[in-house]
């Protein structure tokens, strides 16, 4: 599977340098299909599992205690532990060649992700992929390659992360809770009970071939180690009264491809419904659709016209 990359990596560096046809055009190198590289990654990913392992036996012995994860080969005097497979559960998300701004014309192209509940928190629910998280982690390459990290909690919008897979690897984790937040004498602080995990992420479901940095190449899987503190469920990022994860509206975990009203928006101001205050545009607030005289939310939201489409998403209504 190296070697795919490297190639990748040439044809790129070709694509981009001075070397052009009779006409003086550059030459093109199309991207790879999604429908080629899932079933790669997927066998990369998998072999990965197969020959790594974590320090498991670290958070066995201490299981109400945040140790620093660590992945290393089983080789050697490492030649007996475990292998990653045997704790690794899998999600299966399809993707669509739009999603990636390709001109081929794939639709619902599964992608396994991959996830290790290392350390579970001990909060009552999961974060959603809407849902604002405090969270530190470590991203990386599976040979090891660091390109990201955030070795203090930070709050996290999840919806805005620009590695799609990300928030549906934090999604399947368990947080910690505000009781057990432990101030450090250096100012810092700790969770506790936060949870703790490892999610290993498709290409499709990351960069693909777009990466922001020379840092992470074409076609790149990532690992990430996560920890969840806490987080803000049923978090509203327009303020209308409407949950973010609720207004994903065909389910699919991404909310920015949920847009009632995208005919009627400017080209300058097209918002997606978790990010419109008005998701009808029909000039009446989402908030205002939604609640009694006193200001209280009603649910099941208004449907004034009983034709099954709530008023706040019915430009006929109000």
């Amino acid at each position: 599977m190296r070697y795919r990359i490297i190639v990748s990596l040439v044809l790129a560096t070709l694509l981009f340098s001075c070397k052009k046809d009779d006409d003086n055009n550059l030459i093109e190198v199309p991207p790879s299909l999604l429908g080629d590289v899932a079933p790669e990654d997927d066998a990369t990913i998998r072999e990965f599992l197969n020959t790594h392992f974590y320090n498991y036996e670290d958070f066995q012995n201490e299981p109400n205690v945040s140790h620093e994860i660590i992945i290393d080969t089983i080789a050697g005097a490492n030649a007996d532990k475990t292998p990653m497979s045997e704790f690794a559960e899998s999600i299966v998300i399809n993707v669509s060649s739009s999603f990636l701004g390709l001109e081929a014309e794939e639709i619902d192209i599964p992608h396994t992700l991959y996830f290790i509940d290392v350390k579970q928190g001990t909060g009552d629910k999961s974060p959603t992929v809407a849902d604002s998280v405090l969270v530190r982690y470590q991203g990386s390459l599976l040979d090891g390659t660091l390109f990201d990290e955030s070795k203090d909690f930070i709050w996290q919008e999840l919806a805005f992360s620009a590695v799609r897979g990300f928030p549906n690897g934090i999604a399947q984790l368990k947080s910690g809770t505000a009781d057990q937040i432990v101030d450090n004498p250096d100012g810092t602080y700790e969770i506790t009970n936060s949870g703790q995990g490892i999610i290993i992420i498709p290409s499709g479901l990351a960069y693909f071939n777009r990466p922001p940095t020379s840092a992470i190449p074409l076609y790149a899987n990532m690992l990430f180690k996560v920890e969840v503190g806490l987080f803000m469920e049923d978090t509203d990022n327009d303020n209308d009264g409407i949950p973010s994860i609720m207004e994903d509206l065909n389910g699919n975990g991404y909310l920015f491809d949920d847009n009632t009203d995208v005919d009627s928006e400017p080209t300058f101001a097209i918002l997606a419904n978790f990010r419109d205050a008005d998701d009808d545009g029909d000039g009446v607030s989402t908030r205002k659709e939604i609640t009694d005289d006193n200001g209280d939310i009603i649910f099941p939201y208004p449907d004034s016209d009983g034709d099954g489409v709530p008023d706040y998403l019915d430009p006929d209504t109000n």
